[in-house]
């Protein structure tokens, strides 16, 4: 290999041990500034240059297919901002993304475990470039999200004036979000840039909106602005590998990124949202959600729920679940009961007689009227339900019972 690409090698991966790194018994410090002691005595310095645990291709294609839409594959390669994205619009807006990504995939595989091909091709690319040159298919995707994003804290910004306050002031926030869209998309893979060229290049722009009426107009020129000044003034490589996280780093990062993003979706259905009643008028959502608590369905669940809290309060969660469990009637015989007009101490000769009584008043030989028809014989077949079941409860408890006492030991005096 040629002197030119060792010193381009080097720019990528670590640079190996000294010779000199111990000397005179001392040991010097690694070059990520940790030692390891074991317990053998000895000391012991990390590979710096290990590589990462090593991706499937077959794995990747698999969660490309099945969970691909909402960047399952790009989670398991670590491109968790690529997987943000994919969240936020649905796998590239609506699949359109995903479905391209099939020829991307091996490129991905191999970034992600550092295979020497992937990096002599991205030191080729050092070489001849001296920043990431330009890329339509990115461009065009980091205006996409920094409109998705400034659209989206637009909407969630309440329209009207909640608690005494006019909430209006928050738009010049719009730039903030479109700038976090831009510069989300432009760190991605394998090249970086700094998020304040897109915030000043958003808000220069986005006084545009007292000239131009429409705010359509207004985020599409402040996110072309972020991204054309990100592309050429921030835009470099990331010449070192991207920083290995701990699982429960990444999925706190994903997942608070994800709570803000549907909470700016909560806010928009819940401040200006509307749905539309039985006669075709349209209600807002919040209005809709204070009526649904003062309705009677609503406070008889919230009475209900007090009830089994108080009780449980008094008796213990466990008699609390036991009630719970008799009141689903899960075998039918609170039901059947009710079908056939007896109480829970009828004996099985006082069922049989309701049955058969019931039984002759719905059969439907006897109903001469065809409209009537129909309902006597759902009628008689919930009849013979309820006595099924009941005959089949009360004929299992005799067993027991009966059972019970043959257990039982014979006392002789």
């Amino acid at each position: 290999m040629s002197k030119e690409k060792q010193s381009g090698t080097a720019a990528v991966t670590s640079s190996p041990k000294s010779p000199k790194s111990q000397q005179n018994g001392k040991h010097q410090p690694a070059a990520n500034g940790k030692i390891k002691q074991q317990q053998n005595g000895k000391v012991s310095k990390p590979n710096v240059n290990a590589l990462p645990p090593q991706k499937s291709i077959i794995v990747a294609y698999i969660l490309w297919l099945f969970g691909g839409i909402l960047g399952l594959h790009h989670i398991y390669l670590r491109r968790d901002r690529h997987a943000f994205v994919w969240w936020c619009t649905l796998g590239g807006y609506f699949g359109i993304g995903w479905i391209f990504e099939v020829f991307a995939i091996p490129g991905y595989v191999r970034d992600a475990n550092e295979d020497p091909r992937f990096i002599e091709e991205f030191v080729k690319k050092l070489q001849h470039f001296r920043k990431p040159p330009y890329s339509g298919r990115r461009f065009v995707g980091e205006v996409m999200i920094g409109y998705l994003f400034g659209q989206l804290f637009e909407m969630a910004i309440p329209q009207t004036v909640f608690f005494g306050i006019d909430f209006s002031f928050l738009h010049w926030l719009i730039p903030v979000f479109i700038a976090l869209g831009v510069w989300t998309v432009g760190n991605i893979g394998r090249e970086r840039g700094v998020l304040w060229h897109c915030l000043l290049a958003a808000f220069a722009a986005y006084p545009v909106r007292y000239f131009i009426y429409d705010e359509t107009y207004t985020l599409l020129i402040s996110s072309l602005a972020a991204a054309l000044v990100f592309d050429h003034y921030s835009k470099e490589w990331l010449r070192t590998p991207p920083k290995r996280r701990s699982a429960m780093q990444r999925t706190l990062t994903f997942t608070g990124a994800l709570c803000i993003y549907f909470s700016l979706w909560g806010c928009f259905l819940y401040f200006n949202g509307t749905i539309s009643d039985e006669d075709g008028n349209e209600v807002p959502i919040h209005e809709a959600f204070q009526n649904f608590l003062a309705s009677a369905w609503w406070t008889d669940i919230a009475q209900a729920l007090q009830d089994t809290y108080n009780y449980a309060q008094h008796h213990g969660w466990y008699e609390t679940w036991k009630e719970i469990f008799e009141s689903m009637d899960v075998d039918g015989e609170r039901n059947a009961y009710k079908v056939l007009g007896v109480s829970a101490t009828a004996s099985q000769a006082e069922i049989t007689s309701a049955y058969r009584k019931l039984s002759k008043e719905f059969h439907p030989d006897k109903v001469k009227d065809e409209s009537q028809r129909a309902a006597a014989n759902q009628r008689f077949i919930e009849i013979q339900q309820a006595y099924s079941v009941l005959s089949k409860i009360k004929s299992s408890r005799r067993r027991k019972n009966t059972k019970s006492v043959e257990d039982e030991p014979t006392i002789v005096l």
